[in-house]
């Protein structure tokens, strides 16, 4: 199946290379899925899990974290507290500017 290029013109060049790159796209698609299909049914004959050998096995975060106790409070408003994670709240800034410490504003 040869192509004369030549004969071409430029749109019609164009769209060839076009399809062409496309059909080169699928025959990727094809083998990888071949490939993949072998190492499953490998990894399975010699009793694996795929996901766990490939490192593609949805990973977790660990046990559900629950609530993180307050360990500072905003000694001008005693509503206002943090856990100590994550950014400093506002009040927690400020309250460091005036001159108060961290030990200062630990939750006793």
């Amino acid at each position: 199946m040869a192509i004369d290029i030549k004969s071409l013109n430029h749109a019609q060049l164009g769209d060839l290379i076009e399809r062409a790159q496309a059909r080169q796209v699928e025959l990727r698609t094809e083998n990888a899925d071949k490939v993949r299909a072998k190492i499953a049914a490998l990894a399975k004959a010699e009793g694996f899990d795929i996901d766990a050998i490939m490192g593609t096995a949805k990973k977790g975060r660990g046990a559900p974290r629950g609530k993180v106790k307050p360990k500072y409070r905003n000694p001008a408003d005693k509503n206002q507290v943090w856990s100590g994670r994550g950014r400093h709240p506002l009040w927690f800034d400020a309250a460091i500017k005036a001159g108060k410490t961290e030990r200062s504003l630990l939750i006793k």
